[in-house]
């Protein structure tokens, strides 16, 4: 069993990428490394001597050009081909951010899966959250990475961080280089149009370290999450996947349509238009029993149902950004941290 666990290992070679991640930056490529997988680092612009810290422990380093947009998929496309080049016998490559530690065995038991389902292009397994008691920003992060495992079809719990099939990922293109946030969720859709399946497994994969500490941190990660929305809407919404059709349709009523109706009808109704507002609390109650039935304590699926409300005015805001960038022709990344 141990010889095809690193048999399996030698088929993987990992892609890390980061931004001034500081010390975590080090546990991550650490964890890489104790996992037994070769792998790359792509640096996007750090300003903290990132680059320094993984060559000191003999990882190569990708320095993405400063003339070109910074994206997450870039770094990674950038990534896959340095892989390649210096391992090119590879069948499956590890995606991981650099402010997550890796699970020992998780490389091994994904390529187990790809294995056992030759249609099979990602796999995902369980992310948990590193610190959850450090902020409510962090706790909610550790709520949104819950999800039940088995094969994946709604690509909003598809994250950066998973092992996939290099001759899938070749086959439609890699990541979209212009999408500044949802490329998984893009790459995903691609992937499963041209009929490979994405899988969870019931395995843990990684922990995260969020950081968030602050409520502009979190606000400003809810509106590149309405920009990536609105971009994958853009681009699969009118497909049979009908990809973020229904998440943009809601961010929209509840966001802009609801609160604009509540002023327009304001002098018309003599003030009565005031109670379209109650909405909302039927909007976070239902949201709060469908997390209590999944679980959650009674404080958690308040945490959530609220930030949930607040999440629809960040979105739009960031569906509006989109449609200005897009007008414009440049997407530039969010930062949040």
């Amino acid at each position: 069993m141990g010889e095809a666990l690193a048999s399996n290992r030698q088929d993987v070679a990992a892609v890390v990428i980061g931004r001034n991640e500081g010390e975590r930056l080090e546990l991550s490529l650490l964890s890489v490394q104790a996992a037994g997988l070769p792998l790359v680092y792509v640096d996007s612009g750090s300003s903290d001597g990132s680059p320094d810290v993984a060559r000191e422990i003999g990882v190569p380093v990708v320095e993405l050009d400063p003339c070109r947009p910074f994206s997450a998929g870039r770094g990674r496309n950038e990534g896959v081909q340095e892989a390649l080049r210096r391992w090119p016998g590879i069948s499956y490559v590890l995606f991981l951010d650099g402010d997550c530690i890796l699970a020992p065995d998780f490389a091994s038991a994904a390529v187990a899966t790809f294995q056992e389902d030759l249609e099979c292009a990602i796999v995902t397994g369980h992310l948990s959250e590193r610190f959850p008691e450090r902020s409510i920003y962090n706790r909610l992060c550790a709520i949104e990475w819950r999800s039940p495992a088995g094969e994946i079809t709604n690509m909003n719990s598809l994250g950066g961080i998973m092992v996939v099939r290099v001759s899938a990922f070749l086959s439609v293109g890699g990541f979209n280089l212009e999408a500044i946030a949802g490329e998984e969720p893009d790459l995903g859709a691609r992937l499963m149009m041209a009929r490979h399946s994405i899988i969870k497994i019931d395995a843990p994969m990684a922990t995260h370290d969020a950081q968030m500490l602050r409520f502009g941190q979190w606000w400003k990660r809810a509106v590149r999450g309405g920009h990536a929305l609105a971009h994958r809407y853009a681009l699969h919404g009118r497909t049979k996947l009908r990809d973020g059709r229904r998440e943009l349709l809601s961010d929209l009523f509840w966001g802009l349509a609801l609160p604009v109706a509540c002023v327009v009808l304001l002098w018309p109704t003599r003030g009565l238009s005031l109670l379209l507002l109650g909405g909302y609390a039927a909007f976070a109650w239902r949201v709060y029993r469908h997390y209590r039935g999944a679980g959650l304590s009674s404080s958690d699926a308040a945490l959530v149902s609220r930030f949930i409300v607040y999440g629809k005015f960040a979105h739009v805001l960031g569906i509006f950004k989109f449609w200005r960038n897009r007008s414009r022709g440049e997407f530039r990344i969010i930062e949040y941290k």
